[in-house]
């Protein structure tokens, strides 16, 4: 991911947690909020401790980047993405975790159909 695509800032997720929508799933929980004046979509990711060692935590997250490198197209640009991962997703591998972000992001209704 690109460095302008990542929130990484704790005010930026602040600002998506208080003005954003969250939708969930078993493994994800993602915040949508819609980004005013910007043409690409950004993404901040939690994976917190209690879900496993660094090496897990970090696996996750190239899971999800990968994901979302995937369906950039399907999604919508105008939005900014928290994605919140729950200790059910530590199991998982590529292509379930694809499975269910598409499925937590068609929930949001920020996928396009096909």
């Amino acid at each position: 991911m690109k460095k302008k695509q990542r929130i990484k800032k704790n005010e930026e997720f602040q600002k998506v947690f208080k003005h954003g929508k969250s939708f969930a799933n078993r493994q994800f929980v993602v915040y949508v909020m819609p980004a005013v004046g910007r043409e690409e979509f950004r993404i901040g990711l939690s994976v917190g401790k209690k879900i496993g060692n660094a090496v897990t935590r970090n696996r996750i997250k190239r899971y999800i980047r990968q994901t979302f490198l995937e369906l950039k197209d399907e999604l919508r640009q105008d939005r900014d993405y928290v994605i919140i991962a729950r200790h059910p997703a530590a199991g998982f591998d590529f292509h379930e975790t694809k499975k269910s972000l598409q499925h937590v992001l068609r929930i949001a209704r920020v996928l396009k159909k096909k």
